[in-house]
């Protein structure tokens, strides 16, 4: 990417370094989004695990720590069909988890999440509180959605694992394209998550949107520390977004199971699931991951409905004091991880990047 385009972005975000911090949604905090963008970077909240009041809650208390450029992230899932024989099923094959830790498990199971594709109220909370920047994951909403919110000033980034992903995104007019190698934590962002999937890596990924797609470009999945930041931007991406490289912060939502797997050897032994929430996701190795290195898709009931048994077994073995059930996200350069406040780690991966 030419210089100038990559100044305009960074410009354009208000930022002065091309450092994103990954909108984690449970992970990432208004403290944490707040010491980020306090500190030169872009820092960002995700609210597809809640709703718009829930939204405007989380902007507003970063608000109150930061003046700085906010990112804030919605998830675009097709809304989940519900299959009550699939997910009775689903209950019965968990069952036994439950009863290894003296409780059963729910009878039933709800859709927890609402798909900002159909969000009318989380819409006009954005219209109304205008973050900086929205970004999308699991696809795209409506053409009158982005141009309500591009109405508002608003900034939007799309979430992209592959060409014909990102070239849909360019189209629906959003302004930059998260491309989201295989390698990255969390949630894989394909649009069809039932569509093969090439399973592109970061750097590929990069190099390719660069050159095929007029828009900036941020490189997301498997970037740690400078050197990598300075590796995405020398392939001609605009920004680097880190998400794993902050789970270990001060400022995370991070449960202390999850920041101990996070130092353990568990980093070195990363799996791509849909398990845990009806979605493929990459997790640090625990018994969850375990559990769903032998379950076929087609048994797992959409997101977010499995997630909502998935969630529910978190909480029993928490409450026991297991935690390998939990929603452990985490990339492939895991072992790379640093415990710090976050405004510090942003301003160790600033020097990193400059000797780089």
């Amino acid at each position: 990417m030419p210089a100038a385009m990559h100044n305009r972005l960074l410009d354009l975000l208000g930022i002065g370094l091309p450092i994103i911090q990954a909108p984690m949604a449970g992970v990432s905090s208004p403290a944490m989004a707040a010491a980020v963008s306090n500190a030169g970077a872009l820092g960002s909240i995700g609210v597809g695990a809640t709703d718009a009041n829930g939204a405007r809650a989380m902007i507003a208390a970063t608000r109150e720590r930061s003046n700085g450029p906010l990112n804030v992230n919605v998830f675009c899932h097709r809304p989940a069909k519900a299959d009550p024989q699939r997910e009775r099923a689903w209950i019965t094959r968990l069952t036994p988890e439950f009863e290894r830790l003296d409780a059963m498990p729910p009878s039933a199971l709800t859709e927890i999440y609402r798909s900002f594709v159909e969000d009318d109220d989380m819409l006009a909370a954005f219209v109304a509180d205008r973050p900086e920047v929205v970004s999308f994951h699991f696809g795209l909403p409506s053409a009158e959605r982005v141009r309500a919110l591009k109405h508002a000033g608003i900034v939007l980034f799309a979430s992209a694992t592959n060409l014909e992903e990102a070239r849909q995104a360019a189209a629906a007019g959003v302004d930059a394209i998260v491309a989201q190698g295989y390698e990255a934590g969390g949630h894989r962002g394909v649009f069809d998550p039932d569509a093969a999937d090439d399973k592109i890596g970061t750097m590929a990924l990069t190099r390719i949107l660069t050159r095929e797609v007029d828009l900036p470009i941020l490189a997301a999945g498997g970037i740690m520390d400078g050197a990598g930041i300075s590796a995405a931007l020398s392939l001609g991406a605009a920004a680097a977004q880190l998400g794993t490289a902050f789970v270990g912060c001060d400022e995370s939502l991070a449960d202390e199971g999850y920041r101990k797997a996070l130092f353990s050897d568990a980093a070195h032994h990363t799996v791509m699931t849909r398990a845990i929430s009806g979605r493929p996701a990459r997790s640090l190795s625990n018994r969850f991951t375990a559990f769903g290195a032998g379950v076929a898709p087609a048994d797992i009931p959409d997101y977010p409905i499995a997630y909502d048994l998935g969630k529910a077994l978190h909480a029993t073995g928490k409450a026991k004091g297991e935690f390998g059930f939990g929603a452990q996200w985490a990339g492939q350069a895991a072992p790379l991880a640093r415990a710090m406040p976050a405004g510090d780690l942003v301003g160790v991966l600033a020097a990193e990047l400059e000797a780089a």
